[in-house]
């Protein structure tokens, strides 16, 4: 279908705004992947051979309260809760390490045959990206695949989605190295909203090329998003403003 044909199929999308209601310290040695809120704690997966963790911190601090490390021979990717465990995604071994949520004690191992890049759930199953422009929905015990959504927008599909966060119906991304958020609709997997994050972190931005934008968590408790990048001194608190 020529490019005329598929925009006017396509959803308008929603261009969201946001406003910085808070700014927490943020260690600049985490390559964070994975971001998600729960119980008044944040809870951090980042990245890297030898570096890579999962963590539960103090928001306001930035303390971190229980921390268990990945074997040194794995790359970690994104994290996400269900029940008494959590989830942690690894890049290209296909293999995942669930956690006792809490004494963080590895307690078993998940396999998946694709790479491991974001994680997050809806209630009903585990949402998983691999890079690619689709999504793919796991079952959450045996973490098998139950079926695959294609991403796209206006211009065709959206590649590149890294770390997940599902907020009310909406299945929140990051695109890898690009500063926004789209919101993609679970059922048709259009791209139905933008949030533009570039000026969130206009200074002191790291001075490694892989420190991007990425890690989206939400508290369902304010509303407010918590948003990071890889290696950034800040998380910041944001209240999305709806379009008008």
């Amino acid at each position: 279908m020529g490019g005329a044909g598929w925009a006017a199929s396509v959803t308008p999308e929603e261009m969201w705004r946001y406003e910085v209601v808070g700014e927490h310290p943020h260690d600049t040695s985490s390559f964070t992947q994975g971001l998600y809120f729960e119980n008044g704690y944040l809870y951090e997966g980042t990245g890297r051979r030898g570096e890579s963790v999962v963590r539960q911190l103090a928001i306001e601090t930035g303390e971190v309260i229980q921390q268990a490390d990945l074997q040194p021979w794995l790359f970690g990717e994104g994290i996400a809760p269900w029940g008494d465990r959590i989830y942690q995604l690894t890049w290209v071994s296909g293999t995942g390490v669930m956690y006792d949520k809490a004494t963080f004690e590895a307690v078993g191992q998940f396999r998946y045959d694709i790479e491991g890049w974001g994680l997050t759930q809806d209630g009903r199953s585990f949402i998983m990206s691999d890079g690619s422009a689709e999504l793919s929905f796991r079952h959450p015990v045996s973490f098998r695949e139950l079926h695959r959504l294609a991403v796209s927008d206006a211009d065709g599909p959206v590649s590149d989605l890294n770390e997940l966060e599902y907020v009310d119906g909406r299945i929140w991304a990051n695109i890898w190295h690009r500063d926004e958020l789209v919101a993609i609709d679970p059922e048709s997997g259009l791209v139905v909203g933008r949030l533009d994050l570039s000026d969130l972190l206009a200074s002191g931005r790291p001075l490694d090329p892989e420190g991007v934008l990425n890690g989206i968590a939400h508290d369902p408790s304010t509303g407010h998003f918590y948003v990071t990048g890889k290696l950034w001194s800040r998380i910041f608190e944001i209240r999305l403003i709806p379009p008008s």
